[in-house]
């Protein structure tokens, strides 16, 4: 399968294909005689895992393991759940602070009269300790 078709059927585009092909995360596809990358269905299963795990928050490389782990005959359902877990409790602690984030926001405004007043407490409390 060339790339334009394998970009078709997993909706990356050839560029993150080749980025993804070149940083290791997919074996390099098999070349046909005229030089083209011919893809196999097991290196597009790899790219749709790669884009959907990214898609829930996992990062390049955690997008390497689960891509060796998904060709690892041996693995255990625990080892893959492990990783699920663990960028579970990252999910966690990015939304308390994103929260943390919101509320310091929410009453910075509150706080600011939003007025043609040059005094503002936003600036204020931002460029003090």
């Amino acid at each position: 399968m060339n790339i334009s078709d394998v970009a078709k059927q997993t909706g990356l585009t050839a560029k993150a294909i080749r980025f993804y092909e070149q940083r290791g995360l997919i074996a390099p596809p098999h070349r046909a005689d005229n030089g083209y990358r011919d893809y196999n269905a097991a290196q597009v299963a790899e790219l749709v895992l790669i884009k959907r795990a990214k898609l829930i928050g996992f990062s390049l490389d955690e997008c390497q393991a689960l891509v060796a782990l998904s060709r690892d005959p041996e693995r255990s359902s625990a080892d893959v759940k492990q990783h699920a877990l663990e960028k579970l409790a990252e999910i966690d602690q990015r939304i308390r602070e994103l929260k943390a984030m919101k509320q310091t926001l929410t009453d910075l405004t509150q706080q600011c009269p939003g007025d043609s007043s040059p005094c503002c407490p936003i600036l204020k409390a931002l460029s003090t300790e």
